[in-house]
């Protein structure tokens, strides 16, 4: 990719991200501290996308930075593409909340925010032009493939995303977190089975590109 078209699209990001923090459709837009419009590669040929900001990223703006994360950060590094060659941005660009008591608790964003958001998400995808999208977790992969998608039997499978981009879903690194004993490993597994396929989408548009037969190494950070 030129730098001059590089220069295009992160210029183009930069004003869609002036917009989506004057927005305030929902009222979740006017209970943030940032608004977390998303970061990267503007030529990245993956874009990672996953629900809403939590605390972390509602305080610092930034998509990803908490305990999830950190994991998301391993998993990338997993098939061999570095945070900084991705683009990370959410359904929803304002940290959804819920006030349990004294407490304030994030919560999934409904129907009604990730509508309002999606022309943000939108441009995102034109500007950036991803070969590939990885939806982490339900809610995001539900913004792109209905109420109806069940993540625990349809994560693993392609779909076909925005205007035809291969379209992945697999868990949340939040949910990752959760599980326990024996459940860690298995759901660890297979999100490395996951990551493999993205790897091997990326690997096989590579080979087409070079008229070469695709081969891809069989590493695992999940397995060491």
């Amino acid at each position: 990719m030129s730098l001059e078209e590089r220069a295009r699209r992160e210029k183009l990001l930069a004003k869609e991200a002036t917009h989506a923090a004057a927005c305030l459709r929902c009222a979740i837009g006017s209970t943030r501290r940032n608004n977390v419009y998303g970061e990267g590669d503007s030529c990245a040929r993956l874009m990672v996308v996953g629900e809403g900001p939590g605390e972390t990223e509602d305080r610092l703006g930034r998509p990803f930075v908490g305990r999830a994360g950190a994991l998301l950060d391993q998993m990338l590094a997993a098939i061999d593409l570095p945070r900084e060659d991705v683009y990370i941005c959410n359904t929803v660009k304002c940290r959804p909340t819920q006030i349990d008591g004294a407490a304030v608790r994030n919560r999934p964003p409904d129907p009604a925010e990730m509508a309002n958001c999606r022309p943000f998400l939108d441009a995102q995808i034109a500007i950036v032009q991803p070969e590939v999208i990885l939806a982490l977790g339900a809610p995001a992969a539900r913004s792109f493939l209905g109420a109806n998608f069940g993540i625990t039997k349809q994560r693993g499978q392609w779909f076909a995303g925005p205007t035809g981009i291969p379209l992945m879903v697999t868990f949340h690194p939040a949910y990752v977190l959760r599980q326990s004993g024996a459940e860690i490993t298995g759901v660890k597994r297979l999100v490395w089975n996951d990551l493999k396929a993205v790897r091997d989408k990326l690997v096989a548009f590579n080979a087409e590109r070079a008229n070469m037969p695709a081969q891809v190494e069989q590493v695992s950070l999940f397995e060491r």
